[in-house]
């Protein structure tokens, strides 16, 4: 039969399905799967990459600075204020800075205090100890021209030594030549000369290689005043006993000798103190008083906190003894006197700083001091 005419708007229209969108079957669209694929893979992804955090919180460090007012200690005026002062700056890197400010004072000079009248605080306080709030005041006061302690100890032992033998040689500016060439020199003034120029060759050594001494610094006026006392005292003393017309000992070689041997063994106790001292605070060891070792000399631990000082008298008596003369017991008797009261301070040092250390000890002379 022929076939009907069908107009083409009532024709069934044939619609054909890409192949990347048919589905298992061939007919349905594949799209919405493939977004299913995707969604599920990232879905994994961020499982196993485990719970998400937030990022971390960044904290700003905030450093509490410190002003420190420098006032004049007589006036009470300001001279300068000192900012940005770290908490972990001492005492000395404040007199840095305020050297900087005011070139004219250098650090060594520079004495602050916290009070007008209290004691001079040493350069390794730290600032932050010092602080009651974000500003602190101190009281400036100029110490003078400084030098260092060991230029102090090197001048003062190196004047004695050089002084006593221009006197032991018999100057003729000192002493009348033609009295000098006439009269013949005891053996005590040759093993005094000896004796003394060891005792400071002793310390000038243990100055250099033995001490450890501090690196601070002391006016300029103290170390003036040490060498007046040991330059004086050394020329007063090589006088009488270098001079032409010097006397010895009344009890003759028998007080020399017995006088020279105790002399000795003061001097090596002293050094042998000396050391030990040393190598206690090298060591950590010294918590309370000093202990003694197995060196004889040491044993005196036991009866004084501090047995060099003992020794340094029984060395200028013994030489007295020995020179029978009165400048020379002048000067051990001086030197007593100073000695002993350096020798309470360290006592009294020794037994703050012991808690369980209570005996009956002496700080320099057993039983009495």
């Amino acid at each position: 039969m022929p076939q009907c005419f069908v107009p083409a708007m009532f024709r069934k229209r044939k619609t054909s399905t890409p192949e990347h969108k048919r589905d298992f079957h061939g007919s349905a669209l594949t799209a919405p799967h493939n977004d299913m694929r995707t969604f599920f893979s990232l879905s994994q992804l961020v499982l196993s990459a485990g719970h998400l955090r937030p990022p971390p919180v960044q904290r700003h460090s905030k450093t509490t600075y410190f002003e420190v007012e420098i006032l004049d200690a007589q006036s009470k005026k300001q001279i300068c204020v000192v900012d940005k002062i770290p908490p972990s700056s001492t005492l000395l890197d404040v007199k840095h800075k305020f050297h900087k400010v005011c070139p004219q004072w250098s650090p060594s000079r520079v004495g602050l205090r916290l009070e007008r009248n209290g004691p001079y605080l040493k350069d390794s306080v730290n600032i932050k100890r010092l602080a009651a709030s974000s500003i602190i005041t101190l009281y400036f006061t100029d110490m003078g021209q400084q030098v260092s302690w060991t230029t102090v100890f090197l001048t003062e032992y190196t004047g004695p030594l050089l002084i006593y033998l221009l006197f032991y040689i018999r100057l003729s500016s000192i002493y009348d030549a033609k009295e000098s060439a006439r009269s013949l020199r005891h053996p005590v003034v040759h093993l005094a000369c000896a004796c003394h120029c060891l005792h400071y060759v002793r310390r000038l050594l243990e100055t250099l290689f033995v001490h450890k001494i501090s690196e601070g610094h002391t006016p300029l006026k103290n170390m003036i005043k040490g060498c007046a006392f040991y330059w004086g005292f050394t020329s007063w003393i090589a006088y009488y006993i270098n001079h032409p017309q010097y006397t010895p000992p009344s009890f003759g070689n028998k007080q020399v000798t017995f006088a020279a041997l105790v002399f000795l063994m003061c001097e090596a106790g002293n050094h042998f103190i000396n050391a030990a001292l040393v190598h206690q605070n090298q060591s950590g060891k010294l918590t309370s008083f000093p202990s003694p070792s197995i060196n004889p000399f040491t044993w005196l631990f036991t009866l004084v906190s501090c047995p060099n000082y003992t020794y340094e008298i029984g060395s200028w008596i013994s030489f007295t003894v020995m020179t029978q003369t009165l400048p020379a017991g002048v000067f051990a008797f001086l030197m007593a006197i100073q000695l002993a009261q350096w020798a309470r301070k360290k006592h009294q040092f020794y037994l703050k700083r012991c808690t369980t250390c209570r005996w009956r000890k002496a700080a320099m002379i057993p039983f009495i001091l």
